[in-house]
Order: structure tokens, then sequence, then C-alpha cells
């Protein structure tokens, strides 16, 4: 036949839903921010999509989605949109901080104290 291997290569074809599967995972990624692509293809599993992981996973990254990293406890502040910045204070009396402290006196006896601290001025209403 003398004809080079490169021409006879199989060349695969998108499926008729790709398009509609990534506007539906787009939007569930919008939806649920701390999902994977592993709790996706469950969820499109569940809704009847015929999508296993590995698809879902391309698409994934096709569509430049990632989950953002973990937050500390902290300066959690879990958004759906994926954004991962903390809101800050504006003015003041606009957001408060409070923390437990734990404490012992002298005889070893423990007590707490509520510390409440205004983020803006970063002052204390009591002393």
């Amino acid at each position: 036949m003398e004809q080079p291997r490169s021409t006879q290569r199989y060349h695969g074809k998108a499926a008729d839903d790709e398009e509609m599967l990534t506007e539906r995972i787009v939007i569930l990624a919008s939806r649920s921010g701390r999902y994977g692509y592993r709790r996706m293809s469950a969820l499109l599993q569940r809704e009847g999509w015929q999508a296993n992981h590995k698809r879902v996973e391309r698409i994934w990254h096709q569509a430049g989605l990632k989950v953002p990293a973990n937050q500390s406890k902290k300066c959690r502040l879990w958004l759906n949109d994926g954004s991962c910045q903390r809101l800050r204070s504006e003015y003041s009396d606009h957001v408060w901080r409070y923390d437990f402290v734990l404490e012992r006196t002298h005889t070893e006896r423990v007590f707490r104290i509520l510390n409440v601290i205004d983020e803006y001025t970063w002052d204390c209403p009591r002393e």
C-alpha cells in the first residue's frame, strides 16, 4: 500500500452534548465552589448525564476551573463564585473581631476573657 502511518490515524469526534455538559459543569462549580471534578462527576451522574470522571476532568481543565486553596479558619470566607479574597473593614464599627482567651490565676484557677476589637481602628470598646 505504501501509505505513511500518520495518514491512517483515528481522529476522535466530540460528543453531541459536550457544550451542554460544559455549561452544566460551570453552573454547578459556581454554585458549589468547594467541589472538585470528582464530586462534580457524581453530581452529574445523579442528574442523569452520561459522563465518567475522566470526561468531567478533561472538561474541567479545558474550562479553566479549579478548587480554591484551603483558607485558614480565622480568615475563612467561603464564597460560591470561587473567589478567595477576604473582605476588609472600610470604616469604624464596620467589622468587629472577637476571641476568647484562657488565663490562669496564681492559684491555678482557669477563667476566660472575651476580647472584642474593631478591625478598622483596632480599638477595644472597654479596657
